[in-house]
């Protein structure tokens, strides 16, 4: 089933409850920069779907975008995105779920975004921006790390100043569930993350809260937006960094200005890594050997 506009993207869309799959056809439709929008109650439906659209080349699936949910009979959305990564050329999936119990999942197969139900437009207009960022992106270039600085961030310390990277990726959203509603937490809002079993909380000027992805995914997906791990239980923007100094258990970081900045503690095993980011000298073999020579007290 479809519907077409002259020109636009190519949109598929799979979900087994039929009102969920033409609630999502109908908001995808209403967006301008889609033309098609195909639909398919099932994986297997999908599949056929993606294997014969007219003018795909081999490997490719002709279809420019995915949305997915997760939970259906048969093949559920994650076993068909993970058949769709295998090919050459495979579309953007973005997962529709109800449950947010997946994300991990999700991001680890390399989801564009996940959704949860019920759907707003803006934030399927949101995904559809982020995919045609990534198509459209031009190639990566080495800025300092001040010409990407988070919103938050004083400026850096002179002589501390972090060694030239990529342009931070796009601001990631995070929904977060509270109460039977759905937060969306910019990860440029986030300080720092701390990490509490299989949950992280995310903590920001405004408060703190809790969310069912492990710090580890979290170090992975958000590293080169300027994130650095201090600590088994902690995630840092290192932008944020403003002190690192002796205490009397070990070295600890302040994390911005003021009178009421945290201060979290910094690993044995990450400080000389760590000392090294801040004074601009890349990685090296042996980082994880304990601290070195101390680190000036920065203002």
């Amino acid at each position: 089933m479809s519907s077409e506009v002259p020109g636009g993207l190519t949109v598929l869309a799979v979900d087994d409850e039929e009102p969920a799959l033409q609630e999502l056809a109908h908001l995808l439709s209403e967006d301008r920069r889609v033309g098609t929008v195909l639909t398919a109650p099932d994986a297997t439906e999908a599949l056929r779907i993606l294997g014969s659209r007219p003018g795909s080349a081999p490997g490719s699936s002709g279809v420019d975008l995915v949305f997915l949910d997760i939970r259906m009979p048969g093949l559920d959305g994650l076993e068909l995105a993970r058949v769709l990564s295998a090919m050459a050329s495979p579309p953007p999936v973005v997962f529709v779920t109800a449950h947010d119990d997946r994300a991990v999942d999700a991001y680890e197969i390399g989801a564009v975004d996940y959704l949860l139900k019920p759907l707003r437009s803006e934030r399927l207009a949101g995904s559809i921006d982020r995919t045609l960022a990534t198509r459209t992106a031009p190639p990566p270039r080495h800025v300092p790390m001040d010409g990407g600085r988070h919103p938050h961030a004083p400026a850096p310390p002179r002589g501390f100043g972090p060694p030239p990277r990529q342009e931070p990726p796009e601001d990631e959203v995070i929904p977060v569930e509270l109460a039977g509603t759905t937060k969306l937490v910019p990860r440029s809002s986030v300080r720092f993350v701390e990490a509490q079993g299989d949950y992280a909380r995310l903590h920001t000027l405004d408060g703190s809260h809790l969310v069912r992805i492990p710090l580890s995914v979290l170090e992975e997906r958000w590293r080169e937006a300027g994130f650095v791990r201090i600590h088994r239980a902690f995630l840092v923007a290192l932008p944020l960094i403003t002190e690192l100094r002796l205490s009397g258990s070990g070295y600890v970081v302040r994390v911005g200005q003021g009178q009421n900045a945290p201060e979290l503690p910094v690993s044995r095993r990450h400080t000389a890594a760590l000392k090294r980011i801040l004074r601009g000298r890349p990685r090296r073999d042996g980082d994880d050997n304990g601290p070195t020579m101390p680190v000036a007290r920065m203002r």
